[in-house]
């Protein structure tokens, strides 16, 4: 058993790590990738490295039943396929911190379902949430107040399109852990997703561009540390953390991309999308606080998305 600071420091590696992908989808874009083609390189190289860390660590993993399919196409086709095309187009659109505040709104979307699908209570503490989401987005994307510097209406879709899709992995993985190891749904979901984008990615047309050094650096970052190294270090710190505190700890994920945005591309927000970005994260610590119920995991960490 992994030291409780330990734990919290594995945690926000991890997240600070999701943080960070921005800055690799946003430099693909400019050596001439789309965003289908990046989602196709992420699913595909997080394939290479999921896959070649659990051949090493315990092959056995890899062991499904054929029926349980259904499970990772809900997760890797349904999810993050659609989650990661919202999620990188929103970059492309609008800025990597405000859809990175867009994807937050997965916690609402997962209460919202999960009081359909699964009938947990609403209590007031997930309305207040809800509000204070829908409140803070609308700083975000400049309706509240009205301003020139409001995202456009495609581009508020995207963000809220990404924080959907990604809150339909907590529906499905939710059936997929009942029988699989975390580890197990995460591999499968990315094999699913990579099969089904890359046909529909035409990386084959732009061959020419992986002829760089520069583009493989961007690919493993990606991959790598994006993808497969912050799913294991959100893993470990997991094993010793509530799922619940363990979700508030991520909410530094959004503050990682706002600042590196910042440094590296010179984004600015103005006063207001900064208020908003703090009411989007004060939803999510509301939303987790009232779950904190031995073995209640509405929400399920994005270490088993990403």
């Amino acid at each position: 058993m992994v030291d409780k600071k330990m734990a919290y420091l594995y945690i926000a590696a991890g997240a600070s790590l999701w943080g960070i992908i921005g800055i690799f989808v946003t430099f693909l874009y400019e050596l001439g990738f789309t965003p289908t083609q990046v989602v196709s390189i992420r699913a595909l190289s997080a394939t290479f490295f999921l896959l070649l860390y659990v051949i090493f660590k315990n092959r056995h993993l890899l062991k499904i039943q054929l029926t349980d399919s259904k499970y990772f196409v809900g997760t890797g086709i349904f999810s993050i396929v659609l989650f990661n095309w919202c999620l990188f187009s929103a970059i492309e659109e609008t800025s990597i911190s405000i859809a990175a505040i867009l994807l937050y709104t997965a916690p609402a979307f997962v209460t919202i379902f999960s009081r359909i699908l699964f009938k947990e209570s609403l209590t007031i503490r997930k309305v207040l949430a809800l509000t204070i989401t829908f409140t803070g987005c609308s700083f975000v994307i400049g309706i509240i107040p009205n301003s020139n510097e409001s995202i456009s209406l495609y581009g508020f879709i995207l963000g809220l399109g990404s924080g959907l899709f990604y809150a339909l992995y907590s529906i499905f993985g939710k059936f997929a852990l009942r029988k699989y190891d975390s580890l197990t749904v995460t591999v499968y979901t990315f094999i699913f997703a990579a099969i089904v984008i890359t046909p529909f990615s035409g990386l084959w047309v732009i061959l020419h561009l992986f002829s760089t050094i520069e583009v493989w650096l961007y690919i493993i970052g990606l991959g790598f540390f994006s993808t497969m190294l912050a799913f294991i270090f959100y893993t470990k710190g997991l094993k010793s953390v509530e799922s619940s505190r363990a979700s508030i700890i991520a909410t530094i994920e959004p503050v990682v991309a706002a600042l590196l945005s910042f440094l590296f591309f010179q984004e600015k927000l103005n006063l207001w999308q900064y208020l908003g970005i703090a009411l989007v994260i004060a939803a999510v610590f509301i939303v987790q606080e009232s779950t904190r119920k031995p073995g209640n995991k509405t929400f399920i960490s994005k270490g088993a998305s990403f």
